[in-house]
């Protein structure tokens, strides 16, 4: 007999018992239209989305800390976690000036402000102040003595990735510089704890569909959706400009790596949905460095430029930011010159580094870049305050997108990218491993991770590789030591023989 093919709806119970693309689709959807019939009832929805983003805040520091002190400690090699910091500076800055210069081009070009003919004065300038919370961008002298920890625990409990980011660089070359033999508990301590935190993203994650209903419902009953009527030139500007510039993205991707950003995409696809449903990139740092590393991307590369380019690399804010300012200015219709322009150009470069988990910082950076040109009311500012939110996904998609091209791109710059083990994870092969977090081969018969086929544990678990007792199993590029006792074993044995 023919095997019996599950209906219908079985099918789509199975799928949404165990895909999480699915669960989240249907969470957006039923967000909106929650959002469009109860508008009140939906605003109140948004701690959902507030609690699942504080979840996965708390888990971010630890995991990019252990990912970048075990990849420096595998790597065996500090000037080479140096080069790779050097090459993402590099690339960022060029990503970004590339965002901006999209911008400032399309804005010119379609003029989304043209023939709106504002008064300055009849803005409520006052609005921007709260958004904000009177707060400010830090000058450069601040933002670097900001990346610097005060304390070890406070970089932590502050949620600060570059001081984060510095203290694991410290602990990797200590772990280098004193090497296995005088700390040989350290690194399996820290390889384990990776391992209990990607655990804690898996149980928080389930949440996620959550999230998203909470989120977009909010976001619906706050603002309706006739605010993109109101704003439809600029909107669609921003998403057509985003969309070049994705495109550049994978020509640059194809190029360098030979990986399709298509795939990528389809790959990722859990993660960016979720992204854009929460409108927080912080959302799926976890998954996408976990996603990285099964990729094929080196773990000193993933950790150290997926978490930098949150702080440098922010292309979707960066296109925001150079339409929006054009838009201003045409709205209120002042012609900006191209030496203006420029000045544009080279003011948001800087201030568009320091905006990350600042509120209102896309704000601030209009402000600031207003004040500079001297030329366009400060308060005017005020004109996107009805239309930022609805950019949220603009430049989550994009931010995220231009930070993984990064990783894969300077992975390949530097050697430290596996492109088959890329192209098999990309086609929809399973690539996992034990070290990536998640259950491997062994662990599909039932067994725990770290453990072999036969039950037994592994190298990590304190054999060798024969399979000796209480021989401590070498940490990457770090040399083995052999035990004394080992050796007293060995010589009665070769006297017997």
């Amino acid at each position: 007999m023919p095997p019996s093919v599950p209906s219908l709806p079985r099918r789509v119970a199975r799928t949404l018992r165990t895909s999480l693309f699915a669960q989240v689709t249907c969470a957006l959807v039923l967000g909106i239209v929650v959002g469009k019939l109860w508008p009140d009832t939906a605003t109140a929805l948004q701690p959902l989305g507030d609690g699942f983003t504080r979840l996965i805040k708390t888990v971010i520091s630890p995991l990019v800390f252990c990912v970048v002190v075990v990849g420096i400690a595998k790597a065996g090699d500090l000037k080479a976690f140096g080069r790779i910091g050097v090459k993402a500076l590099i690339w960022f800055e060029i990503a970004s000036t590339a965002a901006l210069a999209i911008g400032l081009v399309s804005a010119n070009v379609v003029g989304p402000g043209r023939g709106m003919n504002v008064d300055p004065s009849s803005l409520d300038a006052a609005a921007v102040e709260e958004t904000t919370g009177g707060g400010h961008l830090p000058t450069t002298t601040e933002f670097v003595l900001n990346a610097l920890p005060q304390s070890f625990l406070g970089a932590f409990a502050e949620n600060e990735l570059l001081q984060v980011l510095i203290l694991a660089c410290l602990v990797g070359a200590a772990l280098l510089h004193l090497g296995h033999t005088k700390v040989p508990k350290i690194l399996p301590a820290i390889e384990q704890a990776q391992d209990i935190i990607f655990a804690v993203v898996g149980f928080i994650m389930r949440l996620a569909p959550l999230a998203v209903f909470g989120a977009m419902a909010h976001l619906v009953g706050n603002y309706g959706l006739g605010v993109m009527r109101t704003y439809a030139k600029l909107i669609v500007l921003c998403y057509l400009a985003a969309a070049l510039f994705v495109v550049l993205l994978a020509v640059a991707l194809k190029l360098v790596t030979g990986l399709s950003l298509w795939k990528f995409l389809r790959y990722i696809r859990e993660e960016m949905l979720l992204a854009l449903g929460t409108a927080s990139t912080e959302s799926v740092m976890p998954r996408v460095m976990q996603k990285l590393r099964r990729a094929g991307a080196r773990d000193d590369a993933v950790g150290l430029v997926l978490p930098t380019g949150y702080s440098f690399n922010l292309d979707g804010a960066s296109l925001y930011l150079s339409i929006g300012t054009l838009f201003v200015a045409q709205a209120v219709g002042v012609d900006l010159s191209l030496g203006q322009q420029i000045t544009v150009v080279l003011v948001l470069m800087l201030t568009s580094k320091g905006m990350a988990g600042i509120p209102g910082s896309a704000f601030l950076a209009l402000s600031a870049t207003a004040s500079s040109l001297g030329a366009i009311p400060a308060g005017a500012v005020a004109l996107l305050l009805g239309v930022d939110r609805i950019m949220d996904s603009m430049r989550v998609v994009t931010n995220l997108l231009g930070n993984c091209v990064a990783v894969f791109a300077v992975s390949r710059w530097e050697g430290a990218l596996d492109t088959d083990r890329a192209r098999r994870a990309l086609d929809g092969e399973d690539t996992s491993t034990p070290d990536d977090g998640e259950k491997g081969v062994g662990a599909e018969k039932g067994l725990a991770p770290g453990k072999d086929a036969g039950g037994e544990k592994g190298a990590s678990a304190g054999r060798g590789p024969g399979g000796e007792t209480g021989i401590e199993a070498p940490a990457p590029g770090i040399p083995a030591q052999k035990p004394k006792e080992l050796e007293q074993l060995k010589e009665p044995a070769s006297e017997a023989g």
